[in-house]
């Protein structure tokens, strides 16, 4: 069992780097191996509409046909059994390297006819972070990439998940930054009380993700419910 967690986040050791890491951990304790890959570690861009997926009786049906250093990626979520993406929300959206990045992923096998050319099925996550707090997230409507985002991995996939991290702590120190509309006592509260425990969502995301009843090892089983307690 392999899980690819994919880190579009130009940090590497943060909010949502962190969070994919407690994803993997989870996986790891039902034995799966995993990898990070980071987005930001690769030269690509987003889809060039050449619409060579598309093409019928090509080799290129169903696959993105742009061979950069992406390809690489998409070679090695071909060959895994699980995948979990992690992506700030920039502007209402996920942030631009992990927007180009999933179109191409996904666009490939979507058909303008009555077929869609699927990869093997497998579980599919998505975890996103958001400095606004929750209220906010909802009257804007920052969720609704999230849930769309859903829809289309679990038609290509099978099925997803997704997890919404709000409200994040996103400078080491807020002294240095223009960000007077922040309480800095309830975020850093928030920081210390909350982030921990959207780190053990993420846990049980990994779980999820590689688990099924046919596979429900103790030592994962074990570890998800000391977390749960």
């Amino acid at each position: 069992m392999k899980l690819i967690a994919v880190n579009g986040s130009p940090r590497k050791n943060y909010n949502t780097a962190t969070l994919l890491k407690h994803a993997m951990e989870g996986a790891k304790a039902c034995g799966a191996d995993t990898e990070l890959l980071h987005l930001y570690n690769y030269d690509y861009k987003g889809c060039q509409s050449c619409f060579a997926c598309k093409r019928k009786n090509a080799k290129t049906n169903g696959h993105c046909a742009v061979n950069d250093s992406l390809s690489r990626v998409f070679d090695k979520i071909s060959a895994a059994d699980a995948l979990i993406i992690g992506a700030p929300i920039y502007l209402g959206s996920v942030n631009g390297m992990t927007g180009s990045f999933f179109e191409r992923l996904i666009y490939p096998y979507l058909s303008y006819g009555s077929s869609v050319a699927n990869p093997k099925l497998m579980k599919t996550g998505f975890i996103y972070t958001l400095g606004a707090d929750e209220n906010r997230m909802k009257s804007v409507g920052y969720d609704h990439s999230a849930i769309m985002n859903q829809m289309l991995l679990t038609r290509v996939f099978g099925s997803s998940e997704y997890l919404l991290v709000t409200d994040t702590y996103q400078f080491d120190d807020y002294s240095k930054y223009e960000a007077s509309a922040v309480d800095l006592e309830v975020k850093t509260k928030r920081r210390e009380e909350v982030f921990p425990k959207d780190c053990e969502k993420a846990y049980e995301l990994g779980v999820w993700l590689v688990q099924n009843e046919l596979d429900k090892t103790n030592s994962c089983s074990s570890k998800l419910n000391t977390l749960q307690k």
